[in-house]
Order: C-alpha cells, then sequence, then structure tokens
C-alpha cells in the first residue's frame, strides 16, 4: 500500500510496526491482520486533524469494514481460516495447509482493493 500510494514507510517501520498484526492480532484469531493493515492505510492517508477529518475517517473505516466483511463474511481470522492459532495443533495444521494460499492472501488482496476503492 505505501509503495502504491508513493507514502515514506520509514526505513521499513510500517512493515514491522504491522507484523503483530498477523493470524488475527499475534496469532490469536482475533481481528484479521488484512483489516488492521488497511486501517492503518486508511489513517496514515487521510488528512488529520480535528474532530470533523476524524470524524471522515471514521466514516470511511466503517465503509472499509462493512465492505470487507460484506464480501468474505466475517473481519476476524479465526472465522477466516477455520484454523485456532492458539493451539499447538492449530498452528500444526496451519502450516500444513494451503490456508494463506486460499485466504490470508486473498483477504490481503481484498482489503487492498477496498482501501484504492475507497481513496478513489
Amino acid at each position: 500500500m505505501c509503495q502504491e500510494l508513493d507514502l515514506d514507510t520509514g526505513n521499513g517501520i510500517i512493515p514491522r510496526i504491522a507484523s503483530g498484526f498477523g493470524g488475527g492480532i499475534g496469532n490469536t484469531g482475533e481481528v484479521c491482520g488484512a483489516v488492521v493493515g488497511a486501517v492503518m492505510a486508511l489513517s496514515l492517508t487521510m488528512k488529520q486533524g480535528g474532530m470533523e477529518e476524524y470524524m471522515r475517517l471514521a466514516g470511511v473505516i466503517q465503509d472499509f469494514r462493512h465492505r470487507f466483511e460484506t464480501e468474505l463474511g466475517t473481519i476476524n481470522c479465526r472465522e477466516l481460516t477455520g484454523v485456532d492459532l492458539t493451539t499447538e495443533e492449530g498452528m500444526k495444521e496451519s502450516m500444513s495447509s494451503d490456508v494463506a494460499q486460499k485466504v490470508c492472501f486473498p483477504s490481503v488482496g481484498t482489503a487492498y482493493e477496498i482501501v484504492l476503492d475507497l481513496l478513489n
């Protein structure tokens, strides 16, 4: 997203600060990391300042959430993947399956497309 929008990544700080959101916030299965990343991207690109700007940002983020959830059925990692990453068995299942290719990568793509649409 930073490359697409020509944003300074601060020598890699943005990918590093977002890395803990994978697996639904540190493999807890909660909010999908693609959703969190999209919210971060929208926050970086939209004008910030007073309450009016914040309310506009909040409205765009609500629209993003609605569209993502409508398209994929949920914003939660565990529900998207069907895998409980908080257990050793769930981690093994995730690592030995094609969950990333079938669920995670497409979820990132969906988030990316929605963000680009919202920003245009």
